[in-house]
């Protein structure tokens, strides 16, 4: 899997050197390359913004050295990844999920567009529609700084649902939001501490009888603290 980032703060990822996604990247397993936007301006001040047309508070994100930008990404990877998926974040686009989660892993390239200011020039999404696919996407309701940390949230949640990227794959069939609920909680020796015990029936021994607790805890967790997410009740018979 191949991941470019472009961004104005490249310094920023270096965090992704550490960890799971680090060992992927030493392996082979993941492609992570991060490029500077300013490497595509072309004056002495390094622009990459300005002011709005039709007024209003803040800067907007050139498009000049975002197409510069692209083009030498997709450009360079029109060999090997013929489709690849271009993700701009943004508070107006789609929630990002697990689901989109599970879906960006399967993809064989993602461009991450990280934007600034009040945003990237709206042509800079229309032309990369031209070239690839394209995705705005957001983390929820609220507003950052830049699209920097939204895109380490998605890379982290994609990355490690690519293939040999975490070591026990069924930890990952166990997690929150896995399969529509939230996660059981866990526990881990001793069994008693503090004055506060494991569950009698984690150290029971019978699977079945686990397996139907942790399931009755994910629902009784997900009904009290995101309701949202349970499955709608069946409608009675008139």
């Amino acid at each position: 899997m191949r991941i470019d980032i472009v961004t104005i703060f490249p310094d920023f990822f270096e965090v992704l050197d550490i960890s799971l996604l680090g060992k992927a990247r030493t392996r082979g397993i993941i492609d992570l390359r991060v490029h500077d936007l300013r490497d595509h301006t072309h004056d002495r001040h390094r622009t990459v913004d300005d002011t709005p047309y039709g007024g209003g508070a803040g800067m907007v994100m050139r498009p000049e050295p975002w197409g510069e930008a692209l083009d030498a990404i997709l450009d360079d990877a029109a060999s090997e990844h013929g489709d690849p998926l271009v993700v701009f974040p943004s508070p107006a686009g789609e929630l990002f999920t697990q689901a989109a989660a599970g879906e960006f892993a399967l993809e064989e390239h993602i461009v991450f567009c990280c934007g600034r200011y009040e945003g990237i020039d709206q042509r800079v999404v229309d032309y990369a529609q031209s070239r690839a696919r394209v995705r705005l996407v957001s983390l929820g309701d609220y507003v950052l700084n830049g699209g920097e940390v939204a895109v380490m949230a998605m890379i982290e949640a994609a990355g490690r649902l690519v293939p040999g990227v975490v070591g026990n794959p069924q930890s990952l069939v166990e997690e929150s939001h896995s399969d529509g609920l939230l996660e059981y909680p866990s526990y881990t020796k001793p069994a008693e501490w503090r004055g506060l015990e494991v569950p009698p029936i984690l150290l029971s021994g019978h699977h079945a009888q686990i397996a139907a607790w942790r399931r009755e805890q994910q629902l009784e967790r997900t009904r009290r603290v995101r309701p949202e997410l349970l499955p709608p009740e069946p409608a009675e018979e008139a």
